[in-house]
Formats: C-alpha cells, sequence, structure tokens
C-alpha cells in the first residue's frame, strides 16, 4: 500500500516540476554552502598542520624582555641577550635534547657587483647544528668556513642569488664579503625556533669576528622523541627564573595546538553561516509543502472518504519531501566537492587536502543537515493534510 502513496508523491513533484526544483536548488545551494566552507576550514588546518609540523619538537628560549619574549629573536640591546653560562645551564637541563645558540641581527647588504642595498636577518650558527635544525637545501651544499653562508630559498629568488654569489656585508662592503655555498628549502611559517627564508646563515665564527659578540639572541631547543616539548620548558624556567624572570620560554607545540584550536573555531563559524542558506532553502520547503496541502485539499478527502488513514496521507507528503531533500542534497554533495577544489585551488594554491576523511565528513554533514532539514519543515505540512476533516475536505473548492 505504501508504494501506491510512494508513486503519488512522484506524480505530484512531476506535476509540479518547476517548483520542486527550485525548492531542490535552495537545498544544493545550502549543502555546497555548509560543505565547502567546512572543506575549506579543514583544508586550511591541514595545511598549516604539515607547515608546521617540522616545529612541533621546538622550544625557543629568548631573553626576558618585560612583554613576554618574541618570535624573531632577542632585543638589540646588549644587556637583553642570553650569556654563554645561561647557555650552558640550558644545554645540561635539557640534555639528551640538543640546545643551539643563535647569534641574529639585521644587516644592510649588496648582492654582486652594483647590486642595491637590501636588508636582512643574519643569523650566526654553528655549523655542526645544521642537521639538529632540519635545514634542506634545494642545491649547493652546507657552509663551514668562516667565508662561505647560506641563505634562504625567497630570499635568493627576490635576490636573484644563486650558489657562488657574493654578498658584500654592511655599508659598502666594509664587514667583509660571503660566497653562497647552498639554498635553503623553503620553511614558510614559523612558530619558534629560526625564520630561514628571507635570511643568510652564517657561521658563528664569522659572526663573532664581525660583531664582537660573545652572547646569544636566542636558543632553539631541539626536543628529542621521548620528551615531552611542555616539560622541557618547565625545566628551562625553573633552572633560569628561579629568582628574578630571565628568559622566556616558548613551547611550538603548544602554540601550534592552539592555533588549529582558532583554526576549527573559524570552520565552525563559516560553515555555520552557511548552514543559514540551508534554513532559507527549509523555509522554502515549507512553503511548497503547504501549498501542495492547500492545492490537494479537495483530493486528500476523496482519499480520506475510501479508507485511507491518516498515517498514509501523511506519508504521502513525507515522501515528497524525502525525495526533494535527498535528490538536492545528493547534488549539492557532489557539488561542494567541485567547489571545495576551485577555492582550494585558488585560496590555498593546492588540492592535496581535499580528498580527506575530513573532507567525507564535511560533504556527509552538509548532506545529513540538508536531508533533516527537508523532513523537518514537511513534518507540520503532512500532519495538517493528515488531520484534515473529511466533509470539509470534499466541500473545498
Amino acid at each position: 500500500m505504501s508504494s501506491i502513496f510512494w508513486e503519488i508523491a512522484k506524480r505530484n513533484i512531476r506535476v509540479h516540476f518547476l517548483r520542486s526544483s527550485l525548492a531542490m536548488l535552495g537545498i544544493v545551494i545550502g549543502v555546497v554552502a555548509i560543505a565547502s566552507m567546512g572543506i575549506l576550514g579543514n583544508s586550511m588546518v591541514s595545511q598549516v598542520s604539515d607547515s608546521l609540523s617540522k616545529v612541533g619538537d621546538i622550544v625557543t628560549v629568548y631573553p626576558y624582555t618585560g612583554g613576554g619574549g618574541g618570535f624573531g629573536g632577542g632585543s638589540s640591546s646588549d644587556n637583553m641577550k642570553i650569556t654563554d653560562q645561561q647557555f650552558q645551564q640550558i644545554k645540561r637541563v635539557v640534555a639528551p635534547s640538543v640546545a643551539i645558540p643563535v647569534l641574529s641581527t639585521s644587516e644592510r647588504m649588496k648582492v654582486g657587483v652594483g647590486g642595491d642595498d637590501i636588508f636582512a636577518t643574519v643569523y650566526g650558527i654553528d655549523p655542526k647544528y645544521n642537521q639538529d635544525l632540519d635545514l634542506e637545501l634545494t642545491s649547493g651544499g652546507f657552509n663551514n668556513a668562516n667565508s662561505g653562508c647560506i641563505v634562504g630559498s625567497v630570499f635568493a629568488e627576490d635576490n636573484k642569488i644563486k650558489v657562488g654569489s657574493r654578498i658584500a656585508m654592511g655599508t659598502d662592503g666594509g664587514k667583509g664579503a660571503l660566497r653562497v655555498t647552498g639554498i635553503i628549502k623553503e620553511q614558510g611559517m614559523s612558530l619558534g625556533g629560526i625564520s630561514t627564508d628571507n635570511a643568510i646563515i652564517a657561521t658563528e665564527s664569522w659572526f663573532d669576528n664581525t660583531y664582537n659578540r660573545n652572547d646569544y639572541d636566542e636558543i632553539v631547543v631541539k626536543v628529542k622523541k621521548g620528551q615531552d616539548t611542555a616539560d622541557v620548558k618547565t625545566i628551562i624556567e625553573k633552572q633560569l627564573n628561579k629568582r628574578d624572570k630571565i628568559v622566556s620560554v616558548m613551547d611550538s607545540k603548544a602554540m601550534l595546538d592552539t592555533l588549529n584550536s582558532a583554526f576549527g573555531s573559524v570552520t565552525t563559524f563559516v560553515t555555520a553561516i552557511g548552514g543559514i542558506s540551508m534554513i532559507v532553502a527549509g523555509v522554502s520547503i515549507f512553503n511548497i509543502m503547504m501549498m501542495s496541502v492547500n492545492e490537494r485539499i479537495k483530493e486528500i478527502g476523496i482519499m480520506r472518504s475510501i479508507g485511507t488513514q491518516k498515517k498514509e496521507v501523511m506519508s504521502m507528503f513525507i515522501y515528497e519531501a524525502t525525495i526533494i531533500g535527498v535528490i538536492g542534497s545528493v547534488v549539492g554533495g557532489i557539488l561542494s566537492l567541485l567547489a571545495g577544489y576551485a577555492i582550494s585551488a585558488l585560496m590555498l594554491q593546492t588540492t592535496k587536502y581535499l580528498f580527506t576523511v575530513a573532507t567525507a565528513v564535511s560533504v556527509a554533514e552538509g548532506v545529513g543537515f540538508g536531508i533533516v532539514v527537508c523532513l523537518a519543515c514537511g513534518l507540520y505540512p503532512a500532519w495538517q493534510a493528515a488531520n484534515l476533516n473529511p466533509i470539509d475536505a470534499l466541500r473545498h473548492e
């Protein structure tokens, strides 16, 4: 018997095809808005997590400046540095993790003969720590001599630097010249540690000789497996900040978790905005179903007079809402993948994070929400149709 009412529901959709198609279109738009925003948000979280995964095991120690430290190294003031004695303390308490002392400054320089003056960050790091810093080169080799350096890929590209190029340091090259031995692979965003993309890395010995420095701007601790970054951070703070706050310690893993949480909140927010369009589509479904009931009052009266039960009349209209909801939601789910692909390609410059479990969940949520909204908006019109008085319905003109 239920198959008869299923066929009646399909017939009514065919008879009012344009109206039903517009209702489906509203659901399609709502599902695409919800699912595509979810896909974009999840892709952003995945991209950030991947780009920062290499710094998830780093703890960075800065001189305390009264403002909690910073991201880009210590203050330029001579009394805001980390002494060699403090470095040795850090090195001892974090073992077996590796503590890497870093010198840094901003310097004027010129690339090649007749080049323009430019500014860039210059790091002084002992070459023996290159492997611990996970530095990868796209060309050339690591530098071990005081006359050489390695440079970030963005800095090299912007200034047309190649392996073998010479960089005159200081005004008019007054601080000597460095020959580029290698180009560092682009690292992207950095949470602590050193940011190499727009920087030059020279040897610690060259830095000492050039700037007459014997203290450090920051200490980068590469945390070994088996140790927790939060524990290492606590150990350093207890050791150096016993009486006064001398250093600020940044746990990159904790900051990464905070960043992912923030992106998750943004994803939820934009998905909720997409949900508004689904609510609008639901109102449209409700309106169409009410119109369908009003147009078929006499038909409902005839069906009731020949013995059709209330639940059967109700099922007929629920079937109609279900058909509209399922078709609209499935089509919207398919189109949301295309929309997610386009948005990811335009905004993130990559689609590698599109076909993931998170994407499948976002599409499933959009499709499921679309079907639920259609059913919810079809319940009252179906109930109203089922509860019409058969005699009044037959008299309706």
